[in-house]
């Protein structure tokens, strides 16, 4: 399997798992900030392979009137701040391929949302800016599906590409995961992240938003690293109930630092031949 370089001190695919961790959306400069260098100095303390995540537009929000972001030119600049302040690479999202280069300029690892992982000019932007591509399977695709997701990124020119699990639409409003998926996808060549968050979210539980059971992110993340994970994908916010996007399927920052402890020792119990 590849391994993918995101960084000179930070690689997918080898004995260290990664963890991408942040807001769900920029809440405001100073809020995103404050996350990040909690969560630079806990990765310092413990080395920890760790990505900064956070979107500057939430453009798949279930409702008009829900909090999307600053938008890309302020939501870049500050994440740009973030980026030389904490030392910490960044992920964010892009919803259209005239994103691409822009955020290119910003984020080490550009994402591909769920409901966009088919979009094939997307994924050729994304690939063309040479940056890591990490995708997330749509809810409505099979694990071995994302073969044409990956063909698309590799003939694009990706640099590297990361693979996301984060739950198939079972029904109205809920989501299951097959953790079948994770060797499946990782038997396509790449790094597979587990998107711990995601994957209890209930989609449009609450109406005009997702709802969500953060009580069972342990044990599903648990579970994604038993079945070989490469990484780990988490929302996590200081105060989940006044979040401003996700919040119900977010991980409350204290709880992060032992259940990633956690999931570095599966890790490399994972790793160990049977």
């Amino acid at each position: 399997m590849n391994t993918v370089t995101i960084t000179k001190s930070v690689t997918v695919g080898g004995d260290e798992p990664l963890f991408i961790a942040g807001p769900c959306v920029i809440e405001s400069e100073q809020h995103v900030r404050a996350l990040a260098l909690q969560l630079a100095s806990w990765a310092r303390q413990h080395r920890w392979q760790l990505v900064f995540k956070a979107s500057y537009d939430k453009a798949n929000r279930t409702s008009l009137s829900s909090y999307r972001g600053p938008g890309l030119h302020e939501g870049l600049r500050i994440l740009k701040a973030v980026r030389e302040e904490s030392g910490l690479p960044i992920l964010t999202d892009i919803h259209e391929p005239a994103h691409a280069e822009l955020a290119a300029t910003v984020a080490d690892v550009l994402q591909i949302p769920a409901f966009l992982c088919r979009q094939t000019d997307l994924l050729l932007a994304a690939a063309e800016t040479g940056k890591v591509v990490n995708v997330k399977k749509g809810q409505f695709l099979g694990p071995r599906d994302m073969a044409h997701v990956v063909e698309k990124l590799e003939k694009g020119g990706a640099s590297g590409i990361l693979l996301t699990e984060r739950g198939a639409t079972f029904g109205y409003n809920n989501l299951v995961v097959d953790m079948r998926g994770i060797p499946t996808m990782r038997s396509l060549g790449w790094p597979v992240i587990f998107d711990a968050t995601h994957s209890v979210q209930l989609p449009g539980g609450a109406g005009g938003s997702s709802s969500g059971q953060r009580e069972f992110i342990p044990v599903l993340a648990q579970a994604a690293a038993s079945a070989g994970a490469d990484g780990f994908f988490f929302e996590v916010h200081d105060n989940p109930a006044a979040a401003l996007s996700d919040g119900p399927n977010a991980l409350p920052l204290n709880s992060f630092p032992p259940l990633v402890g956690r999931l570095r020792e599966l890790h490399r119990l994972a790793r160990k031949p049977l």
